[in-house]
């Protein structure tokens, strides 16, 4: 069973601002007070491991090496079934140094070519560390299309090439507010709350 969170902080081990403010409205009804490593000054470690999880959960022990409070780490990316699920853990690594995303969604589009598959799913893992080594993780995925050329301004990373199961607009389209309750994250961070708080 898994551990239940009872404390007032928690740290999102990221430097991510999307991902950070995602995070804190998906934990909004909860009386936390909720900071980022980017406001620690804490650097983000190499990620090292080889699925979405592994990564989720380095990212969260390190944290809490380093502020010694508990830690929330997501990890997150694209798989598209043509490309034998790259970019994959490497999803960001594809947006280069400068997070260039119109670049990685361009290198998607043009190795896909004229393949017909454009099936594509979303993960999120997120991973809970306690400053004892205790940690719980979670998964969420969520279904869906490629789509070219990309739609939509909302959102960040790879949403505005994805277009989910049963939509005719791109996570870019969507508004912020259902794109929260549909996303992989979302899935993710209900199976969390469901472990880990309680209202």
């Amino acid at each position: 069973m898994p551990r239940p969170f009872t404390e007032k902080q928690l740290v999102v081990a990221s430097h991510n601002e999307g991902k950070v403010a995602e995070i804190t409205d998906l934990l909004s009804p909860y009386p936390l007070r909720i900071i980022s490593i980017a406001e620690l000054g804490l650097p983000a470690p190499e990620e090292t491991g080889k699925t979405f999880i592994d990564n989720a959960l380095i990212k969260a022990q390190a944290a809490v090496e380093g502020c010694g409070l508990p830690c929330l780490a997501d990890d997150s990316g694209i798989s598209v079934e043509a490309l034998c699920g790259e970019p994959g853990i490497f999803s960001a690594r594809w947006a280069g140094p400068d997070r260039n995303f119109n670049l990685a969604m361009t290198t998607v589009n043009e190795k896909l070519g004229n393949k017909t598959n454009r099936r594509a799913y979303f993960v999120s893992a997120l991973t809970l560390a306690w400053s004892d080594g205790y940690s719980e993780s979670f998964e969420g995925r969520i279904y869906g299309t490629i789509i070219w050329p990309p739609r939509g301004s909302s959102g960040f990373g790879y949403d505005p090439m994805f277009m989910p199961d049963g939509y005719n607009k791109t996570f870019g389209e969507i508004p912020y507010d259902e794109k929260q309750r549909i996303s992989h994250r979302a899935k993710a961070f209900e199976k969390l709350i469901n472990g880990c708080f309680q209202r």
